[in-house]
Order: structure tokens, then sequence, then C-alpha cells
């Protein structure tokens, strides 16, 4: 009985040892890239800091370090960053490059088709995600001036709060996307995803929750493109797509 289920399991890796190893190359390809430039952000952590706090234009508000260790913290924040934005673009690349022999020529064509809208609505939802910091962090000094209170910002702090931010904003707007292409594909049919809309606005809503900002109206900026987005999706594919009727 042992031999017959070993003998399986060998027959299995037999068969599948090429995805494996094409999954492998690829994997150690990309964590490479997300290394060297994790270093780079690491070495030139002063730039990448003074880069963003320039962004902000602080100005009126301590920003402070809270410990003496808190370079390596700034440093280690700055790697995350630079190798985020950089190895998010080259992961789509090698999961297209590994699926495109499972998926027909027409099918292909068309996820690449959306790959330029999906780099924009990255960039536009990582955007939306620093705005959205930046006014957290407007109205935190604007509020310390009505109430005649010192303010203190620990960088640290504020980096990763806005890389956390950014980036999920970035991720989120990639669902109209999904989306579509599970509609265009036939693996979710049309009418199924707008029966649910009430569950994707909770899901939306405790996404938006989940986020670094915790005032009231944050939230709700948060979540209002997600729901938009979801909205449009939905329209694009009934009169343009025609998603409804595959």
């Amino acid at each position: 009985m042992a031999t017959s289920v070993t003998s399986e399991i060998e027959q299995v890796y037999i068969k599948y040892s090429p995805f494996f190893s094409e999954i492998r190359k690829r994997l150690f390809f990309t964590l490479a890239v997300f290394l060297i430039c994790a270093v780079l952000g690491f070495v030139y952590y002063e730039n990448i800091v003074s880069f963003v706090l320039k962004i902000f234009n602080l100005k009126g508000l301590n920003i402070v370090f809270t410990s003496p260790f808190q370079f390596l913290s700034l440093s280690i924040n700055s790697a995350l960053l630079l190798g985020v934005v950089a190895v998010l673009p080259l992961l789509v690349i090698q999961i297209l490059g590994f699926i495109k022999p499972a998926l027909k020529s027409r099918e292909y064509k068309a996820i690449v088709a959306f790959l330029p809208v999906a780099l924009v609505l990255f960039t536009v939802g990582f955007s939306f995600g620093v705005l959205i910091m930046k006014y957290v962090v407007i109205i935190f000094y604007q509020k310390s001036l009505e109430l005649n209170i010192g303010n203190f910002i620990d960088v640290s702090l504020l980096l990763s709060q806005i890389l956390t931010t950014a980036t999920l904003m970035g991720m989120a707007f990639q669902f109209p996307i999904l989306l579509t292409i599970l509609m265009r594909f036939k693996v979710i049919k049309y009418q199924a995803f707008a029966k649910q809309r009430l569950f994707v606005y909770a899901l939306s809503l405790i996404f938006a929750a989940l986020l670094p900002p915790t005032d009231l109206l944050s939230l709700v900026l948060l979540f209002l493109p997600l729901a938009l987005l979801f909205e449009l999706t939905l329209l694009l594919n009934k009169y343009i797509l025609k998603s409804h009727l595959l």
C-alpha cells in the first residue's frame, strides 16, 4: 500500500515537475529584482524620505525620531517602498508568462490588452492613497493649531502608513480588471456580480476600515472610489463589452 502511494506521488511529481521548475525560476527572478531594489532603497533611504516629505510639504509639522535606532526602521521602510513599487508590475508579467501556454491566443491577447489599463489604475490608486494620507496629515496639523496643541509625527510610522495605504489602494484598483476578465472568460456571469452589489459594498467598507486612516471622512473617501469602480465596471461590461450576453 505504502509503495503504491509513493509511486503515485512520484508520478504526480514527474508530471508537474516542469511547472514547479518554471514557478521556482520565475519566483527567484522576481525575488532577485525585489532584493536589488530593496537594497537600493535601503542605501538611498535619505533621498526617498526627503522626496516623500517634499511631496507632503509638511511645513509647520514637527517630524521627529522617537528612537536612536529609527534610522534602521526608515531604511527598511524605504527598501520595502522601492521594492514593492518595482516588483508589482514584474509580478504581473511573470504570471502572464506562466499562464500563457494554458490560454488560447484570443484569451491571452485579451488579458494583455488590459495591462495598460491595469498600470493606469494601479498608479491612480497608489496616488489616491498618498493623497488620502496627505489629507489626514493636513487635518492633524490644522486641528493642532485650532486647539493650540503641539504636534509631533513619528517619521517611521508616517512612511509605513503611507506605503501601506498607497500600495493597498493601488491593488484594490485592480479589481475592475479582475472582474472583467472573470466575466469575459465566463468564469462568473455578469448577473452573479450584479446581484452581489451589497456584499461587494460591505467588503469595500471593511477593506477601507482596515487601512491606517481612522477618521470617518477618510473611511468614506476610501470607500467611495471602490464602490464607484465596481459600478463603472458593471456599466462597462453591460453596455460596451456586452458581458451580460456571454
